[in-house]
């Protein structure tokens, strides 16, 4: 049985900075691949990163590119997101998400590419 658990979450002022973290079991993050996405109040789901281990890719969304780095530790079976300059509309729910196949870039960061998702931590930035 696949769980992703988050962890890591927390709230910070305008600038500040966060890592959340993601321990899989029942799942080989190596073979996969696997993603981060993150759902404000009354937003749609949206990826944030992406990461395919295997060939070192990564690929974000635009609202957060050069300020999160996501990034994994194979013998931990852990994916991080180092999230910096936060900014008050990087408040939401942040999850993360594995899939047993490798994607192409252009369905990365979408919710529907992921079979396998974890509870969320909350991540509140105030300005």
């Amino acid at each position: 049985q696949v769980q992703l658990v988050e962890s890591g979450g927390d709230s910070v002022q305008t600038g500040g900075s966060l890592r959340l973290s993601c321990a899989a079991s029942g799942y080989t993050a190596s073979r996969g691949s696997m993603a981060w996405f993150r759902q404000g109040p009354g937003k749609e789901r949206e990826g944030v990163a992406y990461i395919r281990p295997d060939a070192r890719s990564t690929f974000y969304a635009d609202s957060v590119k050069g300020r999160f780095t996501i990034f994994q530790d194979n013998a931990k079976n852990t994916v991080y997101l180092q999230m910096n300059g936060l900014k008050p509309e990087d408040t939401a729910m942040y999850f993360c998400a594995a899939a047993i196949w490798r994607p192409p870039s252009s369905v990365a960061l979408s919710p529907g590419t992921y079979k396998y998702w974890g509870q969320g931590t909350q991540v509140t930035v105030s300005s």
